[in-house]
């Protein structure tokens, strides 16, 4: 049986941390920051984890992840 393929775009926007969760960028950070309060623009620093219903999802995506 050939390898599972691994979703490009999966590999390039989540890391799977030690602990088993998986991590993600905030979104609307990306343009249009002139209309986005100071405060807005704070809160959206940093990496989140991804939802726990979401999971699976990504493990499906990502099949050698170890998810």
């Amino acid at each position: 049986m050939p390898k599972m393929k691994t979703k490009s775009s999966a590999k390039k926007r989540f890391r799977v941390r030690p602990g088993g969760t998986v991590k993600r960028g905030q979104a609307f950070k990306r343009h249009i920051l002139t209309k986005k309060t100071t405060k807005a623009k704070r809160h959206l620093r940093g990496a989140v984890n991804v939802a726990t219903a979401d999971v699976g999802h990504i493990a499906g995506m990502m099949p050698y992840a170890g998810l």
